[in-house]
């Protein structure tokens, strides 16, 4: 009589389990209203992962009695032994990636900005924040990249008082919070706003590293690029017929005064540079300090109204050229 064929042990996987488990329940109790408020890729891991934890564990618990029932021989522990070694790699390296793609949460001030105000109405969707002016409107608007990661409810409050001079805004919530991954935003939005003739593409961060690719790609109607502490990664200063505007901080850490002098051969030589002294990376957005920053000497206030006045003179021209 053939002898049964002995499965492999499945204890190994309750640890690797219990980790992702507890890793994407802390990451939901902890960063709940970012992981909402943006686009749904991240949330839907982490809801996945947890399940499969928890199944998983059962699964485990419950096959370690039956495990222990018998000896198992030389060479199914040496087998053991590296299916768990290979589950504990995989599970902490996919671990690594959930905690890193944890999104920077807007502060209290941003998320009290959704509620709109009376020059402007907030539309929050899965994929998109919509700002709309609610007086008479522009024919130009602007498509908004966040920098890696930040929730972007973040850039509301600043966005929102360009939308109040009449100009349409969108702000793109990229899948994971990483722009590279909606590389193809902007076409689908000047699609749909028809009343829209001319467009600037715009970001913080990585997101204006997108936003130079999508802008200097040449694409009908988009006749300007809003870089925030960001620089193009790769040459477009050959898209003459662009009106740039880069806004820099003095004091940053992260997009520093010189990375955005080094890159100034790859845009347009007509392009507008405008240094916010004293400002930081995270003063373009408002959720809070980010690791590797500098340290501002000016008011987060302040910092934003230069901002705000370098990238408003950018859609005003862009609105009166021919």
């Amino acid at each position: 009589m053939r002898a049964a064929r002995r499965r492999p042990p499945r204890g190994w996987v309750l640890g690797p389990a219990v980790a992702l488990l507890v890793v994407a329940v802390v990451i939901l109790a902890t960063r709940w209203g970012a992981v909402r408020a943006s686009q749904p890729a991240y949330l839907v891991t982490l809801v996945v992962v947890a399940v499969l934890g928890v199944v998983g564990s059962v699964w485990s618990m419950v096959s370690v009695g039956a495990e222990r029932a018998h000896r198992v021989r030389r060479a199914h522990r040496v087998r053991t032994i590296v299916v768990r070694v290979l589950g504990l790699v995989g599970a902490v390296a996919l671990a690594a990636v959930l905690i890193w793609l944890r999104p920077l949460p807007a502060t209290p001030v941003a998320v009290a900005s959704m509620h709109g105000t009376t020059e402007v109405t907030v539309v929050d969707s899965r994929s998109l924040i919509e700002l709309r002016p609610l007086g008479a409107a522009t024919r130009t608007g602007l498509v908004f990249y966040p920098g890696a990661l930040v929730d972007p409810r973040a850039y509301v409050p600043l966005l929102t008082a360009l939308a109040s001079h009449g100009f349409t805004v969108d702000i793109v919530k990229p899948p994971f919070g990483i722009a590279f991954l909606a590389t193809g935003a902007p076409a689908a939005i000047i699609a749909s706003e028809p009343s829209v003739s001319r467009w600037v593409i715009g970001g913080h961060s990585l997101g204006g590293v997108v936003a130079s690719s999508y802008a200097g790609a040449g694409h009908p109607g988009v006749r300007g690029l809003l870089l925030w502490a960001s620089y193009p990664h790769r040459s477009i200063a050959g898209a003459t017929s662009l009106d740039v505007t880069s806004v820099s901080a003095g004091n940053d850490g992260l997009a520093t005064p010189a990375d955005i002098d080094a890159a100034k051969p790859d845009l347009p030589p007509h392009t507008v540079y405008v240094v916010v002294a004293g400002a930081v990376h995270s003063d373009f957005g408002d959720y809070g300090t980010q690791r590797g920053d500098g340290t501002p000497t000016i008011s987060h206030h302040r910092a934003q109204s230069e901002i705000e006045a370098a990238s408003l003179a950018l859609l005003e021209r862009v609105d009166r050229a021919p």
